[in-house]
C-alpha cells in the first residue's frame, strides 16, 4: 500500500534535472547530440528517433529512465557506464504504468495547467481537430517551447563560455569554452545575426556540402550566448531570433547535403524557439523548411500539413512574398500526392501573392525568393507530376532569370532542366544542360545537384549515341564526387 502511494505521487514531484547527461553533451547542441545518438544506434542495429526535444526532456529530468532501446544505444556510446552513471534513475525505481508512460510519451497538456497559455485554450479553426501530438498545429506551444527553454538553459550558467563568432562564424578554441560566461550584449547579437548572413551567402555561392560541419560551431556559440543570458530584453529577443534563424540555416545545410535526420532536428529546434518567444515570422520559416524537407524525404502529406500550418502563422507577418513561397511549398506536397488539382490551386495562390510585389514586411532570409525561384519550384511540381515539357519550360526560365550571385541555384535549376529534358525524350538538349551543370560543380558543392545529375545520367544511358550524350556521360563518370 505504501509503495503504491509513493508511485502515484511521483508524477506530482518536480523533475530533477539530469546534470550528468547535460555534462556528457558538452559543447554540442541538443540536435548534434541527438544525431550522435542516432548514429550510435545504427552502429548496433538499433533505430531510435532521438531529436532535440528528447535531449531536452532527459536533461530536464522528465525522462527518469530511458526505454530499453535507448538504454542499449547509450551504453554503447558510453562503454563501461551504467544508466545511473549517465544520471538516470535505476529502472527498478521507475514502476507503474504512469511512470512507464512518462519515459517516452509527451506529458498531457492537462497534467500541468499552470503552464497553459491563452493559446492552448483557443478554439480550433473550423474543421480542424486539435491533437496535442500534432507538430503542425501552430497553437500547440507548451511542450516544445518549455522543453527547448530547458535544453538551452540547463547546466549553463558560469560553466558555459560566451563563444564568439569568427570570420565564418566559428567559435573560439576549447579553452575559451571553459571560461566563465559574460552576459550577452548587442554586439553578441549582431555577431550572431552576421553569422547567419554569412552562412547564407556562402551557401548561395558554393552549396551546402563544404559548409555543414563548419556551421555547427556558430550554432554551439549561439547556445552559449543563450545560456549566458542578456543584458537587456531587446538583446535577448535578438539572440533567440538569431539562434532560431541559425538553427534553420544549419538545418538547411544538413538538408541540402542529404543529412535529413540532422535537418529535422535543427528545424524542430527553430520551431520550438519561435513558439517560445512568440515569433510568427520565425515559426513560419521553420514550418516552411520542414515542409520542404518532408517533400524531399518522401512524406508529401506531411509537407502539405506543414506548409498549411506555416500559412496560418504567417498571416500576421503581412508579407505577400512569404505567403507566395509557402503556397509553393504546399503545391510541392500536393504534387507528391499526385493531386494535380490541389497542386494547381496552390500554384495559382502562389502566383497571385507573388504579383502583389515585395514589401517592407518581407523577411530578410527571403532574399533568394524572386521570379527565378518561383519558376524553379513550379518546375519541380510539374516534374513530380510527370509533365516533363511543362517542367522543362519553367526550369529553363528559372535558370535564365537567376541572379549570377546565386551560383548554387543556377546549378540546381539547370540540373532540373537537364533531367526534365532527358525524361521528356530530348537527350541531346539534356546533355548540353548537363555539361553546364558539370561546369558549375567546379565551384558548387551540393549533394542535391550531384544526385539529380546522376539520375539524369542514368536516364541518358540508353541514348549514348545521341549528339553530345556520350561526351556528357564520359565527363560525368570521370568527375569526382566531392564531399
Amino acid at each position: 500500500m505504501a509503495s503504491s502511494t509513493v508511485t502515484s505521487s511521483q508524477p506530482n514531484r518536480p523533475p530533477r534535472p539530469n546534470l550528468i547527461f547535460r555534462r556528457l553533451r558538452g559543447q554540442r547542441s541538443p540536435a548534434e547530440f541527438a544525431a550522435a545518438i542516432r548514429r550510435a544506434g545504427l552502429e548496433i542495429g538499433e533505430q531510435v528517433s532521438c531529436d532535440a526535444r528528447y535531449i531536452g526532456r532527459v536533461e530536464a529530468g522528465e525522462i527518469r529512465c530511458p526505454n530499453y532501446a535507448y538504454e542499449r544505444v547509450l551504453l554503447h556510446m558510453f562503454p563501461g557506464r551504467t544508466l545511473t552513471d549517465l544520471g538516470f534513475a535505476p529502472r527498478s525505481s521507475v514502476r507503474g504504468r504512469r511512470a512507464r508512460d512518462a519515459e517516452d510519451a509527451p506529458l498531457p497538456r492537462a497534467a500541468n495547467p499552470a503552464k497553459a497559455t491563452s493559446e492552448t485554450s483557443r478554439a480550433c479553426e473550423p474543421y480542424e481537430a486539435r491533437n496535442p501530438d500534432d507538430p503542425y498545429h501552430p497553437h500547440d506551444t507548451y511542450e516544445e517551447s518549455d522543453v527547448l527553454r530547458r535544453a538551452f538553459m540547463t547546466g549553463g550558467g558560469a560553466t558555459v563560455a560566451a563563444a564568439s563568432l569568427g570570420p565564418v562564424g566559428l567559435a573560439r578554441d576549447a579553452a575559451a569554452a571553459r571560461r566563465p560566461a559574460h552576459r550577452a550584449g548587442a554586439s553578441d547579437a549582431g555577431a550572431l545575426e552576421e553569422a547567419v548572413r554569412r552562412i547564407r551567402l556562402l551557401d548561395d555561392r558554393h552549396g551546402a556540402d563544404g559548409l555543414y560541419r563548419r556551421a555547427a560551431a556558430p550554432l554551439r556559440a549561439a547556445y552559449a550566448l543563450l545560456d549566458a543570458g542578456a543584458t537587456r530584453q531587446t538583446t535577448a529577443d535578438r539572440l533567440y531570433s538569431g539562434a532560431g534563424e541559425l538553427a534553420i540555416s544549419v538545418g538547411w545545410l544538413a538538408h541540402d547535403s542529404g543529412r535529413f535526420d540532422d535537418a529535422r532536428s535543427h528545424y524542430a529546434e527553430a520551431l520550438a524557439t519561435a513558439r517560445m518567444t512568440g515569433d510568427p515570422g520565425l515559426e513560419a520559416h521553420a514550418f516552411c523548411n520542414t515542409a520542404f524537407l518532408a517533400r524531399d524525404a518522401g512524406r508529401p502529406r506531411e509537407a502539405v500539413r506543414a506548409a498549411q500550418a506555416a500559412q496560418r502563422v504567417a498571416r500576421p507577418v503581412g508579407s505577400a512574398r512569404l505567403m507566395s513561397l509557402l503556397a509553393l511549398r504546399e503545391a510541392g506536397g500536393w504534387a507528391g500526392l499526385a493531386d494535380r488539382v490541389g497542386c494547381e490551386q496552390a500554384l495559382a495562390r502562389a502566383q497571385a501573392f507573388f504579383e502583389r510585389g515585395p514589401s517592407d514586411a518581407d523577411p530578410e532570409w527571403m532574399s533568394f525568393y524572386g521570379e527565378a525561384e518561383l519558376e524553379g519550384l513550379e518546375a519541380q511540381c510539374w516534374s513530380t507530376l510527370g509533365d516533363w515539357p511543362r517542367a522543362a519550360r519553367h526550369a529553363r526560365r528559372a535558370a535564365e532569370l537567376q541572379d549570377p550571385h546565386f551560383t548554387r541555384n543556377i546549378a540546381l535549376y539547370t540540373a532540373e532542366l537537364a533531367d526534365d529534358l532527358a525524361r521528356g525524350g530530348r537527350p541531346d538538349e539534356a546533355a548540353v544542360a548537363g555539361m553546364r551543370v558539370l561546369d558549375l560543380l567546379e565551384e558548387v558543392q551540393s549533394s542535391r545537384v550531384q544526385t539529380m545529375l546522376a539520375a539524369t545520367a542514368r536516364v541518358l544511358l540508353p541514348h549514348r549515341r545521341a549528339s553530345g550524350v556520350s561526351a556528357f556521360l564520359d565527363r560525368h563518370a570521370s568527375t569526382p564526387r566531392r564531399a
